[in-house]
């Protein structure tokens, strides 16, 4: 019988807290991130919530870098698992045909924009989002014959080489000589750190007026490129929602010039934003869905589903062991039906909204917090340095040391978030659509409190 958390409490148990992580500190690579940032051993996790070896209690906003729409544990997850298991299907059949990722496809497509399920293919990649990027990098590179890959600041796409070269970060990039050599950087519409210093509909229009301007420049210096691609809401990159309007641009952008648009959504898909998917707010269809995260219902798959006009490749073009877990076919299918049956979605987009009121209201009572943005239950709260040098718009640095303060002193008071943009300075909330109410009030609370606390001795002496 397994032991409950609060039984391994001792410090000189074999089995607490302290001694697994000192073996983890000690067997596993210095690339472990999460680790370093909780310094936690889960060992029972539901909804919500997630205990500790040392039987402490955590509410849960990161929800596996939004991995858990439906939270931990959920029964309707459960169950799909323990169905699949218990009726002696293959766990294991490499890319066969089986009752459970037939019926997988079905949940998917059922949720799709009409317009992309009515002519769209499936491709079943292996179980991280990164490599479904590398599917769709290559295919748009097979179907147009180009290299060369138009992507943004402050994208994240993921970590292997295609991925990490359209990715935006320059220090995950700077070791690996020659990663970007084809990709043309553009600037995403951040408004509150507005690379043209305006921000607003006017920034987001300045950033589309140069992807268009360069693009038609016959001395511009982009040759003619396989695909652009972009995240509707950047998530790593800070929470940053891209305007609708701007969305509907880049896609009249790259239709008229029959350039391919893949839409990274690993982290937005499943509800996460208020819709199911987040190109539905804006209408816009694109050639490429990238997907992963949620659809596995917590559990590793990935896949793009894409135009059927592109599905020129060659049997085994981009192939992979474990192309499809039937597990999380199950729990995906399960996950997916739901969502979609509960309408969490529209109550992802209604307690997200409220949330960043409530955040937003804290702005005028504690000027660290510089930004609040955000869709749904996916929001960022920027915190900043209030006796800083603003830039000529008025926006104040970046605060990484208060941010990862505030990250401790969130943990300290049983919440767990994410930090995230430029700096490592956005507090990100992911929480499960489940959360509650009650839960709602809680996080914002603790937060709050921990921002104070953090944020005193910096505004102490500050005129009111």
């Amino acid at each position: 019988m397994t032991a409950h958390p609060s039984d391994l409490a001792d410090a000189g148990s074999p089995f607490g807290a302290e001694a697994i992580l000192r073996r983890q500190n000690a067997r596993e690579s210095s690339a472990r991130t999460y680790a370093r940032s909780f310094p936690i051993v889960p060992a029972y996790a539901h909804g919500m919530t997630i205990e500790g070896v040392d039987g402490r209690r955590y509410l849960d906003c990161l929800s596996g870098a939004g991995t858990l729409a439906l939270g931990h544990n959920h029964p309707v997850v459960t169950e799909a698992i323990r169905r699949t298991v218990d009726s002696g299907a293959p766990l294991h059949v490499l890319d066969l045909a089986t009752p459970q990722k037939d019926d997988f496809t079905d949940a998917l497509f059922a949720t799709l924009p009409r317009a992309v399920a009515d002519h769209g293919r499936v491709h079943f990649c292996g179980p991280a989002g990164t490599d479904a990027v590398e599917a769709a990098l290559k295919l748009t590179q097979t179907a147009t014959g180009r290299h060369g890959v138009l992507a943004f600041t402050g994208a994240y796409h993921g970590m292997t080489t295609g991925a990490l070269a359209v990715t935006g970060s320059v220090a995950v990039k700077t070791p690996v000589a020659g990663i970007a050599t084809d990709v043309t950087r553009l600037p995403y519409p951040y408004s509150y750190r507005c690379p043209f210093e305006v921000g607003g509909a006017r920034g987001a229009e300045l950033s589309a007026t140069y992807v268009e301007r360069l693009l038609d420049d016959p001395s511009g210096g982009v040759v003619p490129p396989a695909a652009m691609i972009l995240e509707a809401v950047q998530g790593e990159g800070g929470v940053v929602p891209a305007p609708d309007s701007w969305l509907r641009r880049m896609r009249r952008i790259t239709a008229e010039r029959g350039i391919p648009l893949i839409v990274d959504e690993i982290q937005t898909g499943g509800g996460r934003t208020g819709a199911m998917w987040a190109v539905e707010h804006s209408g816009i269809v694109p050639d490429v869905m990238v997907m992963s995260k949620a659809i596995g219902g917590s559990l590793p798959l990935a896949v793009l589903v894409y135009h059927k006009d592109y599905d020129g490749w060659l049997p085994g073009a981009h192939t992979g062991t474990f192309r499809g877990n039937t597990l999380a076919m199950a729990a995906g299918a399960a996950t997916l039906r739901h969502i979609t049956r509960e309408g969490l979605a529209g109550r992802a987009s209604a307690i997200g909204a409220l949330m960043m009121a409530r955040l937003t209201a804290l702005c005028a009572e504690l000027p660290v917090i510089g930004d609040v943005r955000g869709r749904g239950l996916m929001i960022g709260v920027e915190l900043v340095d209030p006796e800083g040098v603003p830039d000529a718009r008025g926006t104040l640095p970046a605060a990484p040391r208060l941010a990862a303060e505030v990250r401790t002193a969130c943990l300290d008071r049983g919440l767990i978030v994410e930090l995230g943009g430029r700096h490592d300075s956005t507090v990100r909330l992911l929480p499960p659509l489940i959360i509650t109410d009650e839960q709602v009030e809680t996080v914002l609370d603790r937060l709050a409190d921990a921002i104070a606390t953090v944020a005193a001795p910096r505004l102490a002496g500050r005129p009111a």
